[in-house]
């Protein structure tokens, strides 16, 4: 159950029990508690002189008169105290009573009451009462234990109030300890997102966002591996656009470098997902076909030339196939070298071409 649907004594964990041990430390009994029960008419009678009386001297301390604020929040303060003076004496110190002893200590520490203010006010406030009980009381033998058992009863509601100011404190440190958590574990998250897209960044082309030439011999270097291990077929096409350099030449590098990207993307939307495709340099791209073989990596090449040829009718591709298999095992140069020559075969033939 979250803190705000308990009550005071809940969140305190404090019952029946824990009040009468409280009152047992402070040697504060039954008889004492009535003693000051029968004084309650005599502090009724001088209430009003002690709340104004009170007040007068807070006013004069320039950090009390700035939280007190303004001449409402006095009005209320002013009817708080009398409550609570009254309820020095009324004779019933259960739940009740405690609970609202522990909700002045939350409001003080809420409104930035610090303890030394506090302290300096419940002792002038005991000052004040014990002169009135002390103008009353005749019988020195009764007046003596009425003080005292005012002084327990001022100790054990001021540890009430201290008891809140620390749970308060605690739960400030709970709170902070818990942003800072959830802070930390947030820039955990951001430094691990960072650091992925930046390794991303590192492996990707940033035009065409297919591999780069570093990370695709990686990959080539490890499926060949796996494939030659498997004895599996690994399939890879070499291929570029035909006259490029023109096509920058004569239209712009802004228009070539419209047509790469465009490239990457009709790879990336022909290409399997266990398929990676790259762009090695310049106008250059290669695509590693994995446990693939030469006719189905051929099928792929002709959708790349047709998407192409669909969008761009006046340029043309020129691919070379080979393929890297039990009865033609192929290492990371000589699969690149097979299919770079022949490529520049296709070259040979007008207009796309796929040369296996």
């Amino acid at each position: 159950m979250e803190r705000v649907n308990k009550s005071l004594l809940e969140q305190m964990k404090i019952n029946d029990a824990e009040i009468s041990n409280r009152k047992r430390l402070l040697y504060l009994g039954e008889n004492e508690l009535d003693l000051l029960s029968k004084s309650k008419p005599v502090i009724e009678e001088n209430i009003d002189d002690i709340v104004d009386v009170f007040y007068q001297k807070q006013t004069d301390i320039d950090e009390i008169s700035l939280l007190i604020g303004d001449a409402d929040t006095l009005a209320r303060l002013r009817y708080a105290q009398r409550r609570y003076i009254i309820d020095l004496f009324s004779g019933v110190y259960d739940e009740e009573y405690v609970n609202n002893r522990l909700r002045i200590g939350m409001v003080h520490k809420r409104i930035g009451v610090e303890p030394k203010l506090y302290l300096s006010a419940v002792l002038f406030l005991k000052e004040l009462i014990i002169s009135s009980l002390t103008k009353k009381i005749k019988q020195k033998s009764v007046l003596k234990t009425t003080i005292l058992a005012l002084e327990k009863l001022i100790a054990f509601d001021t540890t009430l109030v201290f008891d809140t100011y620390i749970d308060n404190l605690v739960q400030e440190i709970e709170n902070a300890k818990k942003k800072t958590e959830e802070y930390a574990n947030n820039l955990e998250d951001q430094v691990a997102e960072r650091t992925r897209r930046l390794e991303s960044l590192a492996k990707l082309d940033p035009l065409t966002k297919l591999y780069n030439q570093r990370e695709m011999k990686t990959i080539l270097k490890r499926e060949i591996a796996v494939n030659n291990r498997r004895a599996s077929k690994l399939s890879f096409a070499y291929f570029d656009i035909d006259n490029f350099k023109k096509i920058n030449d004569k239209l712009g590098h802004l228009k070539g470098d419209e047509i790469l990207e465009s490239l990457g993307q009709i790879i990336i939307n022909n290409i399997r997902k266990t398929d990676v495709g790259c762009r090695y340099g310049g106008d250059e791209f290669c695509i590693i076909f994995l446990d693939c073989k030469l006719p189905d990596a051929q099928t792929v090449c002709a959708k790349v030339i047709k998407d192409f040829e669909k969008k761009y009718n006046k340029f043309s591709i020129s691919i070379g196939l080979t393929i890297s298999d039990k009865n033609s095992p192929k290492e990371n140069d000589e699969i690149l070298k097979d299919a770079d020559e022949k490529m520049y075969l296709s070259k040979k033939h007008k207009g796309s071409y796929i040369t296996l």
